[in-house]
């Protein structure tokens, strides 16, 4: 599993390699190829053709069409072509993919399946074994989405304490988006380019260490001041948002004026 640049998500790594993941986490052929350098008649569009690998998908198709009541494509059910991705977009489901990785090397299959399981697992461990070999950025970035991860509960938490029901989550989001980074969250996204996905996985480590300050506040004041149901708690989410936009605006206007 590693940080990527672009979007802020997490893939599995193997070998130094990203290994990429679609919605379903159906993995990437391609990517294990180029992980063990893997010869041209080894690519994955060789391989799919083979009576082996042909037995095994359709063995797999079966299972998961009987399991989930399925009626379409077989073989598209568990290894498919994405398109876009011309010659490197074949993506396969995690068994397939591991029945791949031994065709390549025995020992490919075994850090496949190791890798995968951790990542699946959530084992703590793993991103920290790639943590250790991740830049200082890439460390500082997770360190603060971890936390504000943690303090977003306690919000929500809060949140639930104090009789906020259905949207109301939402818009006390919206409200520290709207107060706090100026837009929401919407409008946000298309400003800054963001993919779909978390949007506070693509935030930079200074707009989540804001985020995280303006919902602690916000909770603060929501637990002194007994705050209770949507309406005064997205009131509250505001006020707290609005409280650190003016104190960050306030220093960096005192720091230009020193510059």
């Amino acid at each position: 599993m590693t940080q990527t640049d672009d979007n802020r998500q997490y893939q599995l790594t193997i070998r130094g390699r990203s290994i990429t993941e679609d919605e379903r986490g159906w993995i990437c052929l391609d990517d294990l190829w180029t992980a063990a350098e893997g010869d041209t008649s080894q690519k994955p569009a060789h391989w799919r053709i083979g009576k082996a690998a042909q037995r095994l998908v359709s063995a797999l198709a079966e299972k998961i069409r009987i399991s989930d009541n399925m009626s379409n494509d077989d073989e598209a059910a568990v290894i498919y072509a994405k398109p876009g991705r011309g010659n490197k977009g074949t993506f396969a489901h995690p068994v397939v993919a591991a029945a791949y990785a031994g065709y390549l090397s025995p020992a490919l299959e075994v850090e496949v399946r190791e890798v995968w399981l951790r990542y699946r697992a959530a084992d703590e461990t793993l991103a920290d074994d790639i943590l250790q070999r991740a830049s200082a950025e890439a460390n500082q970035w997770a360190g603060v989405r971890a936390l504000s991860r943690s303090k977003r509960v306690a919000f929500t938490d809060a949140l639930k304490d104090h009789g906020v029901e259905e949207k109301g989550y939402m818009h006390c989001t919206e409200a520290t988006y709207t107060h706090l980074l100026g837009a929401p969250s919407y409008k946000l996204r298309a400003e800054r380019g963001f993919k779909k996905g978390n949007l506070r996985d693509q935030f930079n480590s200074s707009d989540l260490a804001f985020i995280m300050a303006a919902e602690s506040l916000a909770a603060e004041r929501i637990e002194e001041e007994n705050c209770h149901g949507n309406a005064e708690c997205i009131q509250a989410a505001g006020l707290g948002a609005a409280a650190i936009r003016a104190a960050v605006e306030a220093d960096r206007a005192s720091r230009k004026r020193a510059a």
